[in-house]
């Protein structure tokens, strides 16, 4: 995370890490989702075929917001994406 963030806010053309900025936006939806909802399952133990419910659930959830994060970040422009990488840098701090 910290290498894309970096190579973003580094680069002269930040608009060449379109791609792995929205591979990173992916990866974090992926997880936080993940962390947010599942882990709760999981520590309540719901049972197997709660869990593989939700998991499936989620997983469709996390396709269609990473589709359409990804859609738009690759029509961003460099303010836009160091917008977006300061973001989420606040986030990790």
């Amino acid at each position: 995370m910290l290498a894309v963030l970096a190579a973003i806010e580094e680069a002269d053309d930040p608009e060449e890490h379109r791609d792995a900025l929205a591979d990173l936006v992916a990866d974090l939806t992926e997880n936080g989702m993940d962390y947010y909802y599942l882990r709760a399952l999981r520590l309540a133990d719901t049972g197997y075929v709660a869990q593989q419910s939700a998991r499936l659930g989620m997983s469709g959830a996390v396709k269609m917001i990473s589709s359409v994060s990804r859609r738009f970040i690759m029509r961003m422009d460099k303010a836009q994406l160091l917008a977006v990488a300061a973001h989420i840098r606040s986030l990790a701090e």
